[in-house]
């Protein structure tokens, strides 16, 4: 592990390719895996339904993400609308997810929200922050409203 911190050149070249890697891996974090080269060993996430630390159970949240998504809808998207560096050390993207969900009714789901990404001294995502713009029960409502 080394210990020098990166200099300003290669701090912002880092930011570079996180902010890359994110516009690349999110539109398609339901079809396939995403890279974490970009994570931090201990990184922490949450969202308004899920807490954790450490890149093991960051990938499993991805994994769980991806199978349900297959299991449960027949459409799902990730839109990736913006993907900027809001400060030094924080990288915001924002999104909707809409989808379809499994059942007779074709019940849809649609929320915006964003993510906001903290950056260490080596430019590693160490804190990831999601932000949705209604409740989770409000969301979940979604699935018992029949189509019109």
């Amino acid at each position: 592990m080394q210990d020098a911190r990166l200099d300003q050149s290669e701090y912002a070249t880092r930011v570079v390719a996180a902010i890359a890697a994110l516009k690349q891996d999110l539109p398609t974090l339901f079809e396939r895996d995403i890279s974490y080269d970009i994570y931090a060993r201990e990184i922490f996430f949450q969202d308004p339904v899920n807490r954790f630390k450490g890149k093991f159970n960051y990938r499993i949240i991805f994994w769980t993400l991806r199978f349900h998504g297959r299991l449960f809808f027949t459409q799902l998207f990730f839109d990736l609308h913006d993907v900027r560096q809001a400060s030094l050390d924080t990288i915001r993207a924002d999104w909707t997810v809409r989808g379809t969900l499994r059942v007779p009714w074709k019940a849809k789901i649609f929320f915006n929200g964003y993510s906001t990404y903290r950056l260490n001294a080596e430019a590693q995502i160490y804190e990831h922050l999601d932000t949705w713009d209604r409740p989770p029960g409000e969301i979940l409502r979604q699935f018992v409203q029949t189509s019109s």
